[in-house]
């Protein structure tokens, strides 16, 4: 079943502040809205600096004995 709503309401906001982090630091310019005028590269590199940062944040808050696992 496909789902139109985000789980978490506050999670876009949360994603969209990871990316802005994100494309600083990696010194690639977003604007609001449109960024089809990126390259390839440059849209690779914030997404996968996000995809580092999540993990980091889920490796830095899990449990050691993994009773979150399977809730």
């Amino acid at each position: 079943m496909a789902r139109n709503g985000a789980l978490v309401p506050e999670s876009k906001s949360k994603l969209q502040s990871l990316k802005t982090e994100a494309a600083n630091a990696m010194n690639v310019n977003l604007k609001q809205g449109y960024n089809g005028d990126l390259t390839s590269r440059e849209a690779g590199s914030v997404g996968g600096e996000m995809v580092k940062r999540m993990i980091a944040y889920a490796q830095n808050n899990m449990s050691g004995n993994g009773s979150n696992m399977n809730r």
